[in-house]
């Protein structure tokens, strides 16, 4: 088993023990929906809530390593705990409590990755908002490969209605119009 597929194994194990509900995004995901490329971390997003965060934030912690001295603290204030697994992969969990990401995770399904390693992982629709959101230039790649290699099996209107709302949440404007644009380009 590749390390990257190992250390997935092992946190989705982790938090499938405890009944904690959460999906693989990023670049595992990618290589579900999108052009394969290089990763060399796993992401995830964990359901927590609000003001339930410290107690999964404690359990992750007494299992892996942290990445950082103020991993508790930068967890609560970033929403983001950065771990590395048992192999040395670094680990970034997104804690989840927002709607869209009971969506995500709602939305996630299990994908065989190699021969006995399934792993969860988020929809197209939902990584392809993700990464229009996040808009660093890997990501602007991730979401014209989405868009290519799902031509015609994606949730438009799904995509249209979850970037508007977040959108208009983080006040950036332009996004859905960038992905409107990749997509008149590259679904001809």
């Amino acid at each position: 088993m590749n390390p990257l597929c190992e250390a997935a194994v092992e946190v989705q194990g982790f938090m499938a023990q405890r009944g904690w509900r959460f999906c693989l995004i990023g670049g595992l995901a990618v290589q579900r929906w999108g052009e394969p490329r290089l990763t060399r971390d796993i992401d995830l997003t964990l359901m927590t809530g609000i003001d339930h965060e410290e107690g999964f934030i404690r359990e992750l912690l007494a299992k892996f390593t942290s990445r950082r001295p103020d991993a508790e603290h930068f967890a609560l204030v970033a929403r983001v705990l950065m771990l590395l697994a048992s192999n040395g992969t670094p680990v970034d969990i997104a804690l989840g409590a927002f709607d869209f990401d009971e969506a995500v995770v709602s939305r996630a399904t299990p994908f065989l990755y190699e021969p006995g390693v399934s792993l969860i992982t988020c929809s197209a629709e939902d990584l392809l908002v993700l990464k229009a959101i996040a808009g660093r230039p890997l990501d602007w790649a991730d979401v014209k490969g989405i868009i290519a290699r799902q031509s015609g099996r994606l949730d438009w209107a799904y995509i249209r209605k979850q970037i508007t709302y977040i959108s208009q949440l983080k006040e950036e404007t332009g996004i859905l119009d960038e992905v409107e644009a990749l997509r008149a380009k590259l679904e001809r």
